[in-house]
């Protein structure tokens, strides 16, 4: 009744043909398990083991300290390619800079901006001005 997605579902259905689905599962022991009630119980028992470890691992709490920035800063390549890929005919932002002026821009615009970016990535901190995603409407 106008619902194509089922249409497609039974139809792929038939195609594929029936096939018998068996649930069967490891016990603890190593023998197989085939009751609902034992499947679901030994699942159960193995979520349990696997999750609740009460043992404490003093390495996981341990900071890394690296010279080396896990992270390393954007290359000028990546700016590049992430330039490329702006989309064109697009609401700008709150700066009000169109994606094309910054694709027109040439190279001095696009340098100054990886620069800015570059001082941001070593601060670690972003300018108040980048929190916002508020857009101005006129």
């Amino acid at each position: 009744m106008k619902n194509i997605r089922d249409m497609y579902r039974g139809i792929n259905g038939f195609k594929k043909g029936y096939k018998p689905r068996t649930n069967i599962v490891k016990g603890e022991k190593g023998d197989l398990v085939a009751d609902c009630h034992s499947i679901l119980g030994r699942c159960r028992n193995h979520f349990s083991q696997l999750l609740n470890v009460h043992r404490f691992n003093d390495d996981i709490q341990t900071e890394i300290h690296t010279a080396k920035p896990l992270v390393p800063e954007p290359s000028v390549f990546e700016f590049q390619l992430a330039i490329e890929e702006l989309k064109g005919h697009k609401s700008s932002g709150i700066d009000q800079i169109p994606s094309e002026l910054i694709k027109a821009g040439g190279r001095i615009i696009r340098y100054e901006i990886h620069e800015c970016i570059i001082s941001v990535w070593n601060k670690e901190q972003l300018p108040e001005e980048w929190k916002s995603c508020s857009r101005t409407y006129l």
